[in-house]
């Protein structure tokens, strides 16, 4: 008799998602302004919101997912939203306090803060790097004044090359986000775009094209012909560019829509790509935890003030709770790990009950889109212009 019988799918969940870490999202929900192509649970309130009272939900909320969790050491956590950058100093503290009583923080962990490259946004940097944050990922999204202003930004490319200036004092890592694909844009511009972001010497850059996504006020203008993108020929080749100019820089692409150079990746995304595991916390907040054993989806309330009146009711404001099948694991696994430019460890997949065809694997090998190392399964870049397609194949 065996004694060691092999594991059935889905068994080793617990196992191996605690190789790819765990991390905590932090989500201030808030905004100055709404910006038209933007679908994030983000809301613009007249009145500043009772930062006090978000505390105290905020340090409810982190003691009801460690009892789910159980205990872990964090190695990432990531304040997004909204604009984080719109919290004092002394809240973002407060959190990362509560945060690190419930999962002590690792000796090296990376606490990542998104922020606005506005100059009143700016002065609080060295506050938030005295509260603990050492990375900030800045939403500049544009070097061209007129498309800022037509990206619904309130700020101007002086104020972001200053913010980042100030970020680069004030905290050890750097990454600034941009959007290309823009109306009118040309491949040349972009190029031109790019290399003057890469010369403000930041480790990494997230590069974003734009898309039109449903209820946006860039759909309706999309919908109408008031707002015209790039074609299809236009758009592969201001991808192209991306991947040309961020590679002869040092900043090759590790993710699709992500460039860092050697050492400088997200951490904190990581865990998602990796299929990780990690706790939301905050309004519209979503996580995976193993509770018991069993991976669980979980998912927070959207509306703050229903957020935060279901916290201070419950001790959390779960809305969804929902206990993943081995297929389902083995699906969220392929999507996320095909983003990376190191793929996925279809060993892994397969102890998550997953199964792949590997006809398909053959088929899109041969067309180029993919390539196999042993149980390594990575997207070419010649199939990261097609990633959906080439997932949708293989989850089939």
């Amino acid at each position: 008799m065996n004694a060691n019988p092999p594991p059935q799918p889905g068994a080793g969940a617990a196992s191996d998602t605690a190789t790819a870490g765990f991390g905590v999202y932090v989500h201030w929900p808030f905004c100055k302004a709404k910006c038209p192509y933007c679908d994030f649970n983000s809301h613009v309130r007249h009145a500043p919101p009772d930062e006090a009272r978000f505390i105290a939900a905020f340090r409810r909320e982190i003691a009801h997912m460690r009892a789910l969790s159980g205990p872990k050491q964090a190695q990432t956590v990531f304040f997004g939203g909204g604009t984080p950058s719109l919290m004092a100093p002394a809240t973002v503290g407060a959190i990362l306090e509560a945060i690190d009583a419930a999962w002590p923080l690792t000796a090296d962990a990376e606490v990542t803060l998104e922020a606005n490259p506005t100059s009143v946004e700016a002065e609080r940097f060295a506050g938030y790097g005295a509260a603990g944050v050492n990375r900030v990922s800045l939403g500049v999204q544009a070097l061209d004044d007129a498309d800022l202003q037509g990206l619904g930004r309130m700020h101007s490319v002086a104020e972001a090359l200053a913010a980042v200036a100030i970020a680069r004092r004030a905290f050890k890592r750097v990454s600034f986000d941009l959007i290309y694909a823009r109306p009118r844009q040309t491949p040349e511009q972009w190029a031109a775009e790019l290399r003057r972001a890469l010369a403000e010497g930041c480790e990494h850059l997230s590069l974003y094209q734009l898309t039109i996504e449903p209820g946006t006020p860039f759909e309706r203008l999309y919908g109408a012909g008031k707002l015209i993108l790039p074609d299809d020929d236009i758009s592969r080749a201001l991808w192209d560019v991306t991947q040309e100019v961020t590679a002869q820089a040092g900043l090759p692409a590790y993710e699709v829509s992500n460039h860092a150079r050697p050492g400088a990746e997200a951490r904190h995304n990581q865990i998602y790509w990796r299929y990780g595991t990690y706790a939301g916390i905050g309004a519209g907040a979503h996580g995976r935890l193993v509770v018991d054993g069993t991976r669980r989806a979980l998912f927070t309330e959207r509306a703050p003030e229903d957020w935060l009146a279901r916290v201070e009711a419950h001790g959390h404001g779960i809305v969804s709770d929902e206990a993943l099948s081995a297929a389902e694991q083995a699906d969220e696994m392929l999507l996320m790990g095909l983003r990376l430019k190191e793929g996925v460890d279809l060993a892994r997949h397969a102890r998550l009950g997953g199964r792949v065809d590997e006809a398909r694997i053959a088929a899109l090998a041969a067309a180029g889109f993919v390539t196999r190392a042993g149980d390594r399964l990575s997207v070419t870049p010649a199939g990261f212009p097609v990633l959906n397609a080439v997932i949708a194949q293989l989850a089939q």
